[in-house]
Order: structure tokens, then sequence, then C-alpha cells
């Protein structure tokens, strides 16, 4: 099988007890990874990756010989979506830019990973400047099939178990969606609440940084690391009532998948959960206008200093997205970001009109898309990035072609720990389900 079960939490505690021995863990690994991962193509080519690992972990063991002096994530290794600067690993985006163009400081959630006793397994596979233009990477249920984008690598990696944690970003449905393909966990924080420093931007009013693990534990351990001011600990008293936002954008989802999603709110209300549907994202049509626009104004400014040169290098799609945010102005983009703005009010006021705790949807519109040539539709997860709201994607069951299905939970901003908590109850009441 090209998936395995491989969640972070057990193994953060077996690593820091000294349960496992960090070399011991890796080697084992490895020996799934070199099984694997030319069929998922998930990371970047590094001919010595396991020398260079097992050589940092001996180095790790000795810094840290006793269990008690240990940090977080002693010992684990992570993925980093190659939008990222890691020291050591050159920058390509999933693209033919020459690697020194795109050079810069290590990322500040690739060092404090590292602080926290992490590893940099490697870079993993993006699409072009995380955009839509795929890499080669494979979905693991089905290789037939899209793992979803632009984080392909570091969704495919953690399903196929021997990445535990990785980085991606989302700036329409970069980490949701993936994550809901690849049936594992994805969140993405509030706006802002994972710093973006050293991360090649799409557009600096949308991009989240966002993590995926296999498992709700250990992305609240993993989140406590690189998250400003996290509460660890947090646990809430109270089952939470879920919104669903009924109207034109619950109807973007494909009808099996909203067939499936009922199942889960009917599993999730039978568990003692309080389901309210009301009309919600009623303009989702010019939701989705403003936000393609505003992203395409940003990755204009971001890429102005590189187009005229590379021009010939980018991909169609992502060619074209360039031409049409070069023609929006700075008045349009101010705007926009008004809009931005508003929509995060709408949502939070809704919230607070209806009593509901968290909104609830399909974290995509159906199963992974058959082919390797797109990366499937973000359209679920769209207006809840433009708002900059924290978002989760659970595994939610399997759609009839056996592959995963996923179910997002939306909390107000800052509201991170809490969703989190929450969310682990929830996948519990699903599993059992």
């Amino acid at each position: 099988m090209l998936i395995h079960s491989a969640p972070l939490a057990p193994a953060v505690a077996a690593l820091r007890s000294g349960e496992r021995s960090v070399t011991d863990f890796l080697e084992e690994l490895f020996d799934r990874l070199e099984r694997v991962e030319p069929q998922v193509q998930a990371l970047l080519p590094e001919p010595e990756r396991r020398a260079r690992l097992l050589a940092e972990a001996e180095a790790l063991q000795t810094r840290y010989p006793s269990p008690a002096d240990r940090p977080p994530l002693y010992g684990i290794p992570f993925g980093v979506k190659d939008i990222f600067h890691a020291e050591g690993f050159l920058t390509r985006a999933g693209s033919q830019f020459p690697p020194d163009v795109l050079a810069g400081p290590e990322a500040d959630c690739v060092r404090r990973f590292k602080a926290a006793g992490g590893l940099v397994l490697g870079k993993t596979v993006t699409t072009e400047f995380a955009y839509f233009e795929p890499g080669p990477t494979r979905n693991p249920h089905n290789l037939n099939h899209t793992p979803g984008g632009s984080s392909s690598g570091s969704a495919a990696a953690v399903a196929a178990g021997y990445c535990l944690l990785a980085i991606g970003t989302q700036t329409i449905g970069s980490v949701v969606r993936p994550a809901a393909f690849c049936g594992v966990v994805g969140f993405k924080p509030s706006y802002g609440r994972i710093n973006p420093a050293g991360v090649l931007f799409v557009s600096r009013s949308l991009d989240h940084v966002g993590l995926f693990t296999q498992d709700v534990a250990g992305m609240q351990i993993a989140a406590s690391v690189v998250c400003k001011n996290w509460h660890t600990g947090e646990r809430v008293g109270w089952r939470p009532v879920l919104g669903v936002p009924e109207g034109p954008y619950l109807q973007q989802a494909e009808p099996a998948a909203l067939a499936a999603f009922d199942r889960q709110l009917g599993r999730l209300e039978a568990a003692g959960y309080t389901v309210r549907r009301l009309p919600a994202l009623g303009d989702i049509e010019a939701i989705a206008r403003r936000h393609n626009d505003l992203m395409a104004g940003e990755m204009a400014r971001e890429h102005a200093p590189w187009f005229d040169k590379y021009r010939s290098l980018y991909r169609p799609r992502t060619l074209a997205l360039l031409e049409k945010g070069q023609a929006i102005s700075d008045a349009k983009l101010d705007d926009l970001r008004r809009w931005q703005a508003a929509l995060r009010v709408e949502l939070e006021n809704r919230m607070v009109e209806a009593g509901i705790d968290l909104w609830a949807t399909p974290a995509a519109p159906g199963p992974a898309p058959e082919g390797l040539h797109a990366t499937g539709n973000p359209a679920m997860n769209l207006p809840w990035t433009q708002a900059g709201l924290p978002s989760i994607n659970l595994p939610a069951g399997r759609a009839e072609n056996g592959l995963p299905l996923g179910l997002q939970l939306i909390a107000p901003f800052l509201h991170d720990e809490q969703l989190l908590a929450w969310a682990e109850t929830i996948a519990q009441t699903l599993n059992d389900g």
C-alpha cells in the first residue's frame, strides 16, 4: 500500500521519552520512503538524503541525551513546501527559474521547527509559484488522481507516511483541499498567525502558512511551535454548535459530496452536536471574483522584478494570471482589500446572530479528480481564506470510488486553539462512526 499510518503525536512521545531512538526511527522511515516515493513523487530529489538526516539525528541525540530536556519536535522529520527558503536547500518554486534568483534567508517557520528539534526531510513539490500548474506528485490513494495543490507534495508525503509533518501555504485552498484529497489533517490558521517571513508570496493579503499531519493531536503540537502566542492545552467544555452555510456557496459541491456531507452531519447530530442550517455567502460569485482579482494583482506585483527577464519561463496558467494582474490598478487593489476586511466582519457577525461556534462544510467539491493535469477546484475554501479565518480539514470517510472525503471546519478569527480542541473530539466522532 502507498498510504501508511504515521500520526505525529505518538511518534513525538516515543522519541522524546527514549522509547525509540531517532536513528532507528529514521532508518525505518527511509526504508518506506525508498519503496514509495518513486511512485508518489512528493519530494524534490536529494541524492544523500539518508546520510544527511542520520548525521543530523546523531548530532541531535548528542545534544539532548536526557529525555527531560528534549524539545517538542525532537527527531521529527518535516517537509518544506518548495516556496519556503530552508538553509542548505535551493528554492525552485516548481518553476524553471534559476534558483539563485529565488534565494533568500531561511523561513521563520522552518527555523522554529528546527529549533524545536525537527529535522528537514526535504523540499516538497509545489505547483509553479504555488498557483495551478502542477508538478509530478501523485495521490498515494490512487496514482491516477491528483493530490491537490498547490501544496501537493506536502499533503501526499504525509498521507504516504514517510513525512509526519509538512509545511504548506493556502492562497485559495492549497492546504485544506489537498489534505481532503489525500485523507490527512490540514490546518490553515488565522491570517498571520504563522509568520510568513521567508516564503515566496503569491498574495500578501491572502497567503496563509499551513500545516499537514495525520492526527489532530499532532497538529496541536506543531501549531504550538509556530503559531504566535499559542495557548497550549486549550480545552473547550461544550460541544460546538455547527453552522451550515446554505445557498449558492454550498451548491458548488457535487451531489455525491453533499450527500456524504449530510451523512457526516447526521453522525455528529446523533452524537449530540447541534447543527443549524442558515443562508450565507449568497454572493459567492462576487466574492470569488474579488478574491481572484486580488490574488492576480498582488502576484503581478510580487513578480514585477522578474517578469520581463524571465517571461518565457512561466507556464501558461501562471503567465495568464500575471498578465491579468498587471492590468489591475493599485486603487482597485485597495478596494478589494476593503471588501476582504468586510467579509470577515460579515461572517463573524453571522455566527454571533445565529448562535454558532463553527462553520461546517465539505472540504472540497468532491474527491480528488482523475488526472494530473489539474489540482482540483478550491471553491469550498475560498471565502474562508479571503476572510482570514482559521480552518481545518478532517478526514471523513470515502467516496464511492474509494478516495478520501473531508469535512472542513471554520472558526472565528484567532480562535485557532478552540478550533483544534473541537476538531479533536469531532474527528473522534467521525472515526467512530
